[in-house]
């Protein structure tokens, strides 16, 4: 035998699983809470995370979030943390002009048929245009665009009226039903008042100098569950 040639006696080798970066993210979240030694900064920036959830703890210095996989994780809160309060308005209040972000189903017509409605305020028109994929559910989109035209429409499926929207946004347009009971929601500048024990978030993070932290929050008040 050449030590070129495997052994006939030996097992081939089982395939790892792959890894998610929430599984690696969290993993590392896990030792920090522990107390493991820090480790060294990467040279490149961190990928970043999102994180969806409900705060159990908050200090002046760090949140720890029950993600909704069930997960627990504890993260720094540094001092350039930025915090929004996400809260509802009316599907009415979508109008012609506004810029909207919505998640998404694709639908056998080509259409989209959307699970949630974000309203952007003025002053972060543009954010984010395009249409891409988006982690809420099994392929779900993310559509940031323009409405160029707003019509009432009777959802058969939820025996109410929805509204059907004509988004156009560089280098393309898609048309989005949302349909009755379907949330919408804007947001507003919010401070770490909102991290309160049981409030809903969904946040992004990423490893700073080895440890795993908050870069920013988006929370309900009182109990407002965030659609996504």
């Amino acid at each position: 035998m050449t030590l070129s040639h495997r052994p006939a006696f030996l097992p081939p080798r089982p395939k790892r699983a792959p890894v998610s970066r929430l599984s690696l993210f969290v993993a590392a979240t896990l030792l920090v809470g522990a107390g493991a030694a820090t480790a060294q900064a990467p040279a490149s920036p961190s990928p970043t995370v999102r994180l969806r959830g409900t705060v159990e703890a908050a200090t002046a210095t760090t949140l720890t979030v029950k993600e909704r996989g069930g997960q627990t994780v504890a993260l720094a809160l540094p001092p350039t943390l930025v915090v929004q309060e996400v809260y509802p308005i009316a599907l009415k209040d979508i109008r012609p002009g506004s810029f909207i972000g919505t998640a998404a189903l694709p639908q056998a017509d080509g259409t989209q048929r959307a699970i949630a409605v974000t309203v952007f305020p003025e002053s972060a028109r543009g954010t984010g245009e395009g249409h891409r994929p988006f982690d809420l559910q099994p392929q779900s989109t993310m559509t940031n665009a323009t409405v160029a035209d707003v019509a009432d429409v009777t959802d058969a499926a939820d025996a109410g009226k929805g509204r059907t929207l004509r988004l156009k946004y560089q280098g393309g347009e898609k048309t989005v039903t949302v349909p009755p009971g379907a949330p919408v929601v804007t947001f507003r500048a919010g401070d770490r008042s909102l991290l309160v024990p049981g409030a809903s978030v969904s946040l992004t993070a990423q490893e700073v100098n080895g440890q795993p932290t908050a870069t920013r929050i988006n929370a309900g008040r009182n109990g407002f569950a965030l659609p996504y």
